[in-house]
């Protein structure tokens, strides 16, 4: 078969993205959260595989009726904001007006983010935190914190979205991804199997989604940090 053939297939897959978001919706409409996170988490996974198949098929030049990288910012938008957002509302974890200030924040802050111009950085990274309310969400799921900590994690976020920190990419970003993929995995594993049991897993689940968030949220920042073994020599 072509090369074409199996480039504009890539561009299916990615479009499967937007069956799940509905699927996800759909969920949420009918507060079955623990459904709608189970749809979020195939998205997740579809979003991690079609990258590399893209940059694989070259689909720039053997697909090129379909932008990809607007493809997959669409469905981005939609998994990773939109419906986290929507979830997050009408969840009853924020009270009264908290409700609106969160989603407001997300949904304001994530739209100019994901149409800036300087979003990825020269190591494949994220500039600023790429707006993965999805996996914040999840992990609010989870854990249940206190709404006022919930609401001081999505303020400091949705600010480090502007700020110069470098959040990786863990399929992309070639420094530690012998760490970030299966860190990256065991999160997407760790998430579905919370969705799964109802929110109500067992501790140690719940302390691996803590664990796995925290080294993806900083593994970037620790980079600038630390410079290179190569740098460092000198």
């Amino acid at each position: 078969m072509s090369k074409s053939f199996y480039a504009y297939g890539v561009h299916l897959l990615t479009a499967t993205g937007a069956v799940f978001a509905m699927l996800a919706l759909l969920a949420a409409v009918n507060h079955s959260w623990s459904m709608m996170f189970l749809w979020l988490v195939v998205a997740f996974f579809v979003d991690g595989i079609d990258g590399p198949l893209a940059r694989h098929f070259n689909v720039k030049d053997n697909a090129p009726i379909y932008d990809g990288v607007l493809l997959d910012l669409i469905i981005d938008y939609l998994t990773y904001v939109f419906i986290p957002a929507f979830a997050l509302f009408q969840s009853g974890l924020f009270p009264g007006w908290t409700g609106w200030i969160a989603i407001i924040v997300i949904t304001f802050t994530s739209a100019l983010y994901f149409a800036d111009t300087r979003m990825k950085t020269k190591d494949n990274s994220f500039s600023g935190f790429p707006g993965c309310w999805n996996m914040v969400v999840l992990v609010f799921f989870a854990v249940t914190p206190n709404f006022w900590v919930m609401l001081g994690i999505i303020m400091v976020l949705a600010v480090a979205m502007f700020m110069p920190f470098k959040f990786i990419h863990p399929v992309r970003t070639e420094r530690w991804r012998a760490v970030s993929l299966p860190m990256a995995l065991a999160w997407t594993f760790l998430a579905g199997w919370a969705a799964w049991e109802q929110f109500n897993p067992p501790h140690f689940v719940n302390i691996g989604l803590i664990a796995t968030s925290w080294y993806l949220i900083c593994a970037g920042i620790a980079q600038q940090i630390i410079p290179p073994k190569s740098e460092a020599a000198r």
